[in-house]
């Protein structure tokens, strides 16, 4: 008799590898605070106060809850994205050159359509429109190089990254440079109508608040309910394979790409109506890379990366807090890193034991 799913056997089974999985999980968080921990000794500081300060940083009060809310927002947009093109099994690491150019189009959008007399929310949805072709249209471009030309997307995206940057810059300095000197603080700001209004006593805005939920909710549907989701599994597990079982693996890498860098133009169009109101040099505020940290940290988890991407946020806001201890408010940054690290390395564990079992 064969040993049906669903068998005492099986669910024993599963239930080990779970608790397994867990296990190798929460190790790595340990280590990776224990790591941080050290660190924090080294420099002579107590790491139990670090972290409470940490904490009293990003959830002390209303303002700055808000701030960590704020915060999360541009980063799970960019985390959800980058799920369609690591689902793929391909590493978008143009993310943040992306979200710039998003926010390039954004402004510009803005720039053109200011003096039309046009109602302000129409304006608003038109230059988000834009920064998303923005991203697309960024985002596609390794994907292409990768296909038609042979070029590793990882390195195809750094490259990009380094243009969106200058081009951002010679937009800043060049033609929409403020009137009588051009300034690294960026471009003229974008006309108060068109800035999305924040909540009383906060920094937060609302409407990026459902817009990051309607997005969120967007990617779990499409890569754990959709045929299209199951394809790009596929492809991720083995491209040769699904391509010999009909599946047109081109045109998926292109789909991930392009709907990844819609993401990211989302993202630079939600820095630019709630937070900078103007095209600056670092445009993106490393939320792309940020947001591939997160990614990886969740093993591609839809769900998880909501979650994880506001402890992220958090971790961001809270930091400033450690300057009052004499530390560089990048020890969080540290942390972030370490997690990634051991988690990953726990990835890597998990899979050498399943094999051998």
């Amino acid at each position: 008799m064969t040993m049906q799913q669903g068998t005492p056997q099986t669910t024993s089974l599963r239930s080990r590898i779970n608790w397994l999985d867990l296990g190798l999980r929460i190790g790595a968080v340990i280590l990776a605070l224990l790591i941080t921990s050290l660190i924090l000794l080294v420099a002579n500081a107590q790491p139990l106060k670090a972290y409470w300060n940490i904490v009293l940083g990003a959830f002390s009060s209303t303002q700055k809850v808000s701030a960590v809310i704020a915060s999360w927002v541009p980063l799970v947009l960019t985390t959800s994205g980058l799920l369609f093109t690591f689902t793929a099994g391909l590493w978008n690491i143009g993310m943040e050159g992306q979200i710039v150019v998003g926010s390039v189009f954004c402004v510009g959008a803005f720039r053109f359509l200011d003096q039309t007399g046009m109602d302000p929310w129409m304006v608003i949805t038109i230059a988000f429109i834009a920064g998303a072709i923005g991203g697309f249209l960024w985002a596609i471009l390794p994907g292409v190089m990768r296909i038609y030309g042979g070029v590793n997307e990882i390195f195809g995206g750094l490259g990009l990254n380094f243009v969106a940057k200058a081009l951002a810059i010679w937009l800043i300095f060049g033609p929409w440079k403020r009137p009588g000197v051009a300034s690294m603080s960026g471009t003229e700001w974008i006309d108060p109508q068109f800035r999305l209004t924040y909540l009383p006593g906060t920094s937060l805005s609302p409407v990026i608040v459902i817009i990051a939920l309607v997005g969120a909710i967007f990617v779990a549907l499409m890569l754990k309910g959709t045929h299209f989701g199951l394809r790009l599994k596929a492809i991720g597990k083995n491209d040769r394979s699904a391509y010999l079982m009909g599946i047109p693996t081109t045109r998926y890498f292109l789909l991930a790409f392009g709907i990844c860098g819609v993401f990211a133009g989302i993202a630079g169009s939600v820095l630019v109506t709630s937070k900078q109101f103007s095209l600056i040099p670092d445009a993106g505020f490393g939320y792309g890379f940020l947001g591939l940290l997160v990614a990886m940290l969740v093993n591609y988890h839809p769900i998880l990366s909501s979650i994880v991407a506001f402890f992220f946020a958090a971790l961001s806001v809270g930091n400033i807090e450690l300057q009052y201890m004499g530390l560089n408010s990048y020890l969080a940054g540290v942390l972030q890193g370490f997690l990634v690290l051991f988690v990953v390395m726990a990835n890597g564990v998990r899979q050498r034991l399943f094999k051998k079992g």
